[in-house]
């Protein structure tokens, strides 16, 4: 078995895990369409940070998921912070572009939480699930643990999220139809690259010769 310090690719996969992340709260400021869907920007390339999860969980086990989990989550709050931080501070003079910072980076504290609350709730459930799954199919049938992991881990990262961020500001309608916009299609995304989890999970597991089963593992996001 490969020692921790000699995986090859642990800290690729890390790195692409919170420049996922971080990149779809900045391009959650803008709701959009597309197609028959109206989600926040951030919905087209999140998912992917689930798949990484997936993949992490799989191959490498839960501890090591759970401390990439907690360095994304840390990167968040450091990057959300810095933003406000910058936000309130006063504009150089002849500096006129204030209004378009506020507007694009100028998160208020509740859309913060919210997306907080709902990465760390979607992503240590979807961990977890799958962790558990492994051990009772005893390795077998990836998909039903890849997808069945992603339903839980998202209904619980896109309620959490709009409803600390939005609920009171939106109606119940609009509400509703966005969280079953960014379901559906976070859960597709999920199906579809299916073929490609399994490829690059079978990768993994024979180059970095690991193939992780949590059997004793205490999932406990604060056990570390």
């Amino acid at each position: 078995m490969t020692s921790p310090t000699s995986y090859r690719y642990l800290d690729a996969i890390t790195a692409a895990f919170v420049a996922v992340l971080l990149i779809s709260n900045v391009a959650s400021t803008k709701i959009l369409e597309f197609g028959p869907f109206t989600f926040d920007g951030g919905t087209l390339l999140f998912p992917m940070s689930y798949i990484f999860g997936d993949i992490l969980t799989e191959v490498y086990g839960y501890a090591r998921a759970r401390r990439v989990i907690w360095l994304g989550f840390l990167a968040a709050g450091l990057m959300a912070g810095t933003l406000a931080v910058v936000g309130a501070l006063p504009p150089a003079q002849g500096w006129m572009h204030q209004e378009a910072y506020d507007a694009v980076l100028g998160q208020t504290p509740r859309i913060i939480l919210g997306s907080l609350a709902g990465y760390w709730a979607g992503e240590f459930s979807n961990s977890v699930v799958l962790a558990t799954m492994k051990i009772a199919t005893r390795g077998r049938w990836l998909w039903t643990r890849t997808v069945g992991s992603t339903l839980i881990g998202q209904a619980l990262d896109s309620s959490v999220f709009l409803l600390v961020a939005f609920g009171g500001t939106l109606s119940w309608p609009i509400l509703t139809a966005v969280l079953l916009s960014n379901y559906v299609f976070k859960c597709s995304v999920e199906i579809l690259f299916t073929p490609a989890t399994y490829a690059i999970v079978r990768y993994l597991k024979r180059s970095e010769s690991t193939d992780h089963y949590d059997v004793g593992t205490r999932f406990n996001p604060f056990s570390f």
